[in-house]
């Protein structure tokens, strides 16, 4: 059996588990939505990076392409009648060093010293060629050791004649292929097998580091391609995901106190009444009263039961208390009037047989429980009077105390539950005139001991029949507790000694069998009576 400490425990601790499982599930979306999106991003900026590389290169190779048409007329032609236009074109051009005119495979003129009388293999071991080449070497012959990028234009088929372009590459790469860290680390310009890194000149291999990452854009115009080496996209993201961290904590806090407020009806106790109510997983049971002198069955106290089939079973003193602080009596109170009223074919048809009904005295409030007697019990026009049993647990301003003539008015009876053990016993009966008042089971237990509640119950005793108000002794047990109130002038008895709580479908079968305890050995079947 659950008590109230653990069902609100279990519902809270699932609610908080709830509430963690979803704000821990924000913040791993959120960082993992943040790492992809980060290394996507890092992903595409070394591609964008690469892009931007070769066409920048390729925008410097092509105003020299397109120049080279015009210096095809000069190959050939003595030194000092193209001196000048050659000089005028390197200025002109400014990205280039120098140009250089070939004639037989000899250098012979140049835009820089003029006339020259040199073999070309001499200077570039691969040149001249009959095909257009592209180098990437060091300079012999005015910045010795610099980078130099060699453009070869052969103007006769053997390919001994043609025009030399050189470019400052060196230079023109420390303007065009810085890296941009801390994506990119290296950025290497390849034309053949030679490489020039930005920052070191020329060099015979690609750097490599252990953990970096290379990508390679490749030129569709001219021979060359631009290496970008750098950390992987991955590590980057990882690197920069502290820094989102607390954005990605404040919204899964943000998602976890949504998820609070949002699962305050879905995951509490009060959503599982509600749910029992609609699969009707409550029961209706019954308890005989017997009249305390002649134990004739005066009628039936209508109890509920809640065997929950994903809690087991939940005792009444636990969901009873809960669904008055959570405001849900009065719904369990209708549930109760209508399966009762469908089943009334249980009990005698007899004026003198009472059903009594457990009601809140929150349930008087603004004539509710009238509107809901209408309905779900006098729409029955049931032949049984009914008794209304308003327990202590709610203070007494809450019931509206007109509402008590118009039940009285219907023929409705209120009885005091549990009477003595809540605070305004008193209030109560100067205030409702009840027609019962029920003595707690603690009290009827006290008899015949020294205990105070002994004292108590010959008080409560005392004052029903002063103020001829009927009695009834709720957990009558023994024989010797029931001759006791009888000699006291109780006027109905309930508790085990007489039967147990059971379905109402078993009372028919009961009240064949009864009287039992103390008349059984007489065999006298006794009908209903009135409580006097």
């Amino acid at each position: 059996m659950l008590t109230a400490q653990r069902i609100v425990k279990t519902y809270r601790r699932k609610r908080i588990i709830v509430c963690l499982a979803l704000a821990i599930a924000t913040l791993l979306l959120t960082t993992g939505v943040r790492y992809l999106t980060e290394r996507n991003r890092n992903d595409q900026r070394v591609t964008l990076f690469t892009a931007r590389a070769v066409a920048t290169v390729e925008s410097l190779l092509e105003p020299l392409a397109a120049a080279r048409s015009a210096l095809f007329p000069l190959v050939g032609q003595p030194c000092e009648n193209v001196e000048g236009p050659l000089r005028v074109e390197t200025a002109r051009l400014q990205t280039l060093r120098a140009i250089v005119l070939v004639k037989d495979g000899v250098v012979y003129c140049s835009s820089i010293f003029g006339s020259r009388n040199e073999m070309l293999r001499q200077l570039q071991p691969k040149l001249p060629s009959p095909y257009p080449q592209m180098l990437l070497t060091r300079d012999n012959s005015l910045l010795k050791g610099s980078s130099v990028l060699i453009i070869w234009t052969p103007t006769s088929p053997d390919g001994q004649d043609g025009i030399l372009q050189a470019l400052n590459i060196e230079l023109l790469a420390r303007l065009m292929l810085e890296p941009a860290r801390p994506w990119v680390d290296h950025v290497v310009l390849n034309v053949g097998d030679v490489h020039l890194e930005y920052g070191k000149g020329v060099v015979q291999s690609l750097p490599g580091e252990p953990g970096l990452e290379t990508r390679e854009g490749v030129s569709g115009r001219f021979p060359f391609s631009v290496t970008v080496i750098g950390p992987p996209g991955d590590r980057l993201a990882l690197k920069a995901l502290p820094g989102q961290l607390p954005l990605a904590l404040i919204l899964s806090l943000l998602i976890g106190y949504i998820a609070w407020l949002a699962t305050a009806g879905r995951m509490s106790f009060s959503h599982e009444i509600n749910l029992g109510l609609a699969a009707r997983e409550f029961e209706i049971y019954c308890q005989p009263l017997v009249n305390a002198r002649n134990q004739q069955c005066t009628g039936v106290e209508i109890l509920l039961r809640w065997n929950n089939p994903r809690q087991g079973f939940i005792s009444p003193d636990v969901f009873i208390p809960l669904a008055e602080q959570q405001n849900l009596i009065a719904p369990l109170t209708r549930y109760v009037l209508a399966e009762t009223a469908s089943q009334l074919h249980h009990f005698p048809v007899s004026p003198h047989f009472h059903i009594g009904i457990n009601v809140a005295a929150s349930h008087f409030h603004r004539g509710k429980i009238v509107e809901d007697l209408q309905q779900f019990w006098f729409a029955r026009q049931p032949s049984q009077p009914l008794f209304l049993e308003l327990t202590e647990r709610d203070a007494l301003p809450d019931v509206d105390h007109r509402v008590v003539r118009d039940l009285h008015e219907l023929g409705v009876k209120l009885a005091i539950d549990d009477f003595g053990t809540g605070q305004s016993s008193l209030a109560y009966l100067e205030m409702l005139h009840p027609d019962v008042l029920k003595i707690d089971k603690t009290f009827t237990a006290a008899i015949g001991t020294d205990a105070v509640n002994s004292t108590v119950t010959d008080i409560i005793i005392a004052l029903g029949n002063r103020l001829h108000i009927d009695l009834v002794a709720e957990g009558v047990e023994t024989a010797e507790q029931a001759a006791y109130l009888r000699r006291r002038g109780v006027t109905a008895l309930q508790g085990y000694l007489y039967a147990r709580p059971m379905p109402l479908h078993a009372f028919p079968a009961w009240l064949e069998t009864h009287p039992d305890a103390e008349n059984k050995k007489n065999g006298a079947a006794l009908g209903a009576a009135p409580l006097r």
